[in-house]
């Protein structure tokens, strides 16, 4: 998996991922335009979207809710507090909403579903991060 990410203007980026593209941006108070999610709000969005992908593939695999290209009425909303020492969120709390009634097992088969998205598991196991910075060679002296 590979995204770019390119500097726009001020506070603003553009993140390419194969044919999609996102903007990246802070709120005014930050210096920013608002024109697009910040870090933190689009590794929510991340968290969210993985949840809900996994509730969805287990109502409709269960015929639970009808498969295709509908609208299930599954929502999941994901919320985080800011830490400091170092920077970073935590207490990251994942609400998923059921459009249907849900016996207990198949309230569990649910849990068990969400608790296998990627982007949970990541956080869970945190990996490796390598950070790589090259610069541009200096112009040959007397050039």
């Amino acid at each position: 998996m590979e995204v770019k990410v390119t500097h726009l203007d001020q506070v603003k980026f553009s993140i390419q991922a194969r044919s999609h593209s996102v903007v990246c941006d802070q709120p005014a108070e930050n210096g920013g335009e608002d024109s697009g999610m910040t870090p933190p709000e689009l590794m929510l969005a991340s968290l969210g979207s993985c949840a809900g992908f996994y509730a969805v593939q287990y109502l409709e695999t269960r015929n639970l809710i009808q498969s295709g290209r509908t609208e299930s009425g599954v929502k999941v909303t994901v919320t985080a507090e800011k830490l400091k020492g170092p920077a970073r969120l935590g207490n990251f709390r994942i609400q998923v909403v059921s459009p249907v009634s849900l016996t207990k097992e198949q309230t569990e088969g649910l849990m068990r579903s969400v608790h296998h998205c990627r982007i949970h598991n990541t956080l869970l196991s945190p990996p490796e991060i390598a950070i790589e910075l090259v610069t541009k060679e200096p112009a040959a002296a007397g050039a």
